[in-house]
């Protein structure tokens, strides 16, 4: 919901308790964790959010959450409708009558901004349903100093509803049994017809929109009109009075025990010391705060189990007929699993999806294009040639699965509005892995209010976690600037941890990941990208993961794994010793062991760009380089940077990308590198030599032949005998 009444909401409807709301205001004590620890950085009392078990009038309860969002009041919506439908999943509600969202929206917004329209076209799509939203717009005539004659193109500010056929109920906001009335059948008719209704509270502001506001600067006829207008309460009373249902005693009696109440609690607020933040719902049982150790987990699964969901997710039903490409791939796939090796990144995938449902957790992947892959890639619903019936081998790992525990969907031609549903629906249950995949990575850029102000700062502003996964297609294939890039460099600008402090890196102290408000990883191997997944359920604690997903990885003959890297049997070559996880840097995959002083430069990189180089090195049969990959950028890891500075004692070092000098990783990546390099008497910023792309404004060429020469000369560049300039 907008500001305006918010406080009214938090305080008479979902009962947050008066005498926080006026301690809050009288920048009373700020939050704390059970330890004492303040937490967060908090938000304007118009942001926040609250939930309360409501007793009803009938003698049952009601759970009521106010969610949190920031001034970009309709970004909101696609997040309640998002949470609204897992807490139907989650509490088996099949008819969507239980669980119901309720939307205010101001008139100016309503007409004016396209999320509005997004989150109202999910209503009727098969995954995104929720069996109706109730939209309440607080009419007040004027969008802060907009008319509405400037403000919109219809005559109603509701008129975008009528693409959905939904209901439009208009009411005059003075008429109180009027809108009691008409919210009443609204609530029936999303009963009854599980569609959307819409009320169009049609009302005023009294004092402008806000408390400096002047609103006869520009609207002074209207507002003479207002100041001569009796109130919506004067206007009750005085038809309560003349109708004989209250007396002038009467409505003392309320005004005085309001008033009494309210000065009770402002006096209390004086004393009141906050609890520990009610920030976590109850399916949230366990899980830790930032200021919590929670320790790393292994992520291998038991050989048997591989072996077991390999098998179904790559059989189809024998009467089943699937396109005959199709078939070969499933086909390849069936002799992945069975041999034990060169699984590629789709089966990887896969493999990490079925693990984690077979332990009982809900996995739902949503996104334009994501059931058969941008890249024709996955192939999760395969489609029988003869008859267009689905088939989707991962609702068959166990008998009687719930058709729903896997969920992949292809979502309506939105990014803004579909990111936002997919937010909502992770915040409701931890035990879930839920990933928004773009269509191409750069995409994103439609939901960039979604990245900046719920998913970079929601835990810092109102201590929520979500665990939210997003496949941003990323790697320069010569296809152009706006097929290209992901962005990193905005991910990682947006990471919160500091570039010139190393933090505990000791395995059993460490809460880096905890601190940090999310990650940011460039995976390289099938395997890796398996163990990331696998990571996000097990731990104790949940942060948002933005992943920098390949395009040409996905059938690059060297980017498989060996099925041994997914299981959880210690002691494989090139897994730490207590067993398989996620890798956070890939040392050189060559034994430089005998001669490690006499490598001459050190080349770190992330992505696809590695196979490049390695290619490169050996055709230039430089075996005294090496190339190590750094996997996860955001939070970075110091302790394996280091542990690779010592190895190689005597190596120029060098960051080489891809992308153009001021995008990708470097301007993160290279004072953490400095830092790091330092702590070790390395030397300075100076001593780090970059190989990439020269600053652009574009994030790539559009001629094909430009990116060929560009991606030749860095990676020779970066294997050259000859030293590099810093920093170019």
């Amino acid at each position: 919901m907008p500001h305006r009444g918010r406080l009214n909401v938090l305080g008479n409807v979902v009962r947050k308790p008066l005498r926080q709301i006026f301690s809050e205001f009288s920048g009373g004590t700020k939050p704390v964790d059970e330890v004492g620890l303040y937490t967060g950085t908090g938000d304007v009392k118009y942001h926040l959010g609250t939930s309360y078990d409501r007793p009803t009038r009938g003698g049952k309860r009601i759970h009521l959450s106010l969610v949190a969002n920031p001034s970009h009041l309709e970004a909101v919506d696609p997040v309640v409708v998002g949470k609204t439908r897992a807490k139907q999943y989650y509490s088996n509600d099949v008819d969507r009558t239980q669980n119901m969202g309720i939307l205010i929206h101001g008139d100016g917004s309503f007409a004016g901004q396209g999320v509005v329209y997004e989150t109202l076209h999910l209503s009727a799509l098969p995954n995104y349903a929720t069996g109706g939203t109730i939209h309440i717009v607080v009419n007040n005539q004027v969008a802060f100093t907009t008319d509405p004659m400037a403000g919109r193109s219809s005559q109603y500010c509701t008129d975008v509803a009528k693409a959905l056929n939904a209901p439009i109920f208009h009411v005059n906001g003075d008429d109180m049994e009027a809108v009691v009335h008409v919210c009443e059948l609204a609530a029936e008719w999303r009963q009854t017809f599980h569609s959307d209704v819409v009320v169009d509270l049609v009302c005023y502001r009294r004092f402008g929109h806000n408390e400096i506001d002047e609103p006869s600067f520009t609207q002074p006829k209207m507002y003479k009109v207002i100041r001569n207008h009796p109130s919506a309460l004067e206007i009750y009373q005085n038809k309560l009075l003349e109708s004989g249902q209250a007396t002038k005693e009467d409505i003392e009696k309320i005004q005085n025990k309001v008033n009494t109440i309210l000065n009770e609690e402002f006096l209390a607020s004086k004393d009141y010391v906050p609890k520990r933040r009610d920030w976590l719902s109850s399916h949230w049982s366990g899980f830790k705060s930032p200021e919590q150790l929670s320790r790393i987990r292994n992520t291998g699964v038991k050989p048997e189990i591989l072996k077991n969901v390999g098998k179904a997710i790559t059989t189809f039903p024998d009467n089943f007929k699937p396109h005959r490409a199709v078939k070969k791939v499933y086909d390849q796939r069936a002799q992945m699993i069975e041999t034990g090796e060169g699984i590629d990144w789709a089966v990887g995938e896969a493999l990490a999806f079925a693990t984690l449902l077979v332990e009982g957790n809900h996995v739902r992947l949503s996104g334009q294009d994501v059931e058969r892959g941008t890249f024709s890639h996955r192939h999760a619903v395969v489609h029988d040639q003869e008859t267009g019936e689905k088939y989707c081998p991962l609702d068959h790992l166990i008998m009687n699965q719930n058709e729903e525990m896997f969920t992949v969907s292809n979502s309506s031609l939105s990014e803004f509005g579909v990111l936002g549903f997919e937010l909502g629906y992770s915040m409701e249950n931890p035990n879930s892995l839920v990933i928004w995949e773009a269509q191409f990575g750069d995409f994103a850029n439609g939901a960039q209010v979604i990245f900046d102000q719920f998913l970079s700062s929601g835990e810092s502003k109102w201590l929520r976690q979500t665990g939210l996964v997003l496949l941003l297609p990323h790697g320069y294939d010569g296809q152009g600037p706006e097929h290209s890039s992901a962005r990193m460099e905005r991910f990682l600008q947006m990471s919160d941890d500091n570039p010139y402090v190393i933090p505990e890196m000791d395995p059993t102290l460490r809460t880096q990941i905890q601190e940090c408000n999310w990650q940011v990883v460039n995976v390289t191997t099938p395997a890796n990208y398996f163990h990331v997944l696998r990571r996000q359920i097990h731990r104790e604690f949940r942060k948002p993961l933005i992943v920098m997903a390949p395009k040409n990885l996905l059938r690059l003959k060297d980017c498989k794994s060996n099925l041994s890297e997914f299981d959880d049997v210690q002691g494989h070559p090139g897994f730490d010793k207590q067993g398989t996880r996620f890798k956070r840097l890939i040392k050189d995959q060559n034994d430089h062991s005998d001669h490690e002083e006499g490598i001459r430069r050190l080349v770190l990189c992330s992505g696809k760009v590695y196979y490049e180089l390695d290619e490169e090195r050996k055709k230039a049969d430089a075996k005294d380089v090496a190339i190590c990959r750094v996997e996860q950028l955001c939070p970075f890891p110091y302790d394996l940077i280091q542990r690779e500075l010592k190895r190689y004692p005597n190596a120029e070092i060098v960051w080489c990308q891809e992308e153009p000098m001021n995008m990708g990783a470097y301007y993160y990546i290279s004072p953490r590198l400095c830092t790091a390099m330092k702590a070790l008497g390395r030397g300075t910023m100076e001593d780090i030599k970059y190989v990439g792309r020269a600053p652009s404004a574009a994030s790539a060429t559009g001629f094909y032949s430009v990116h060929v020469k560009e991606q030749t000369e860095l990676v020779q560049k970066a294997v050259q005998r000859e030293p590099i300039n810093y920093p170019f």
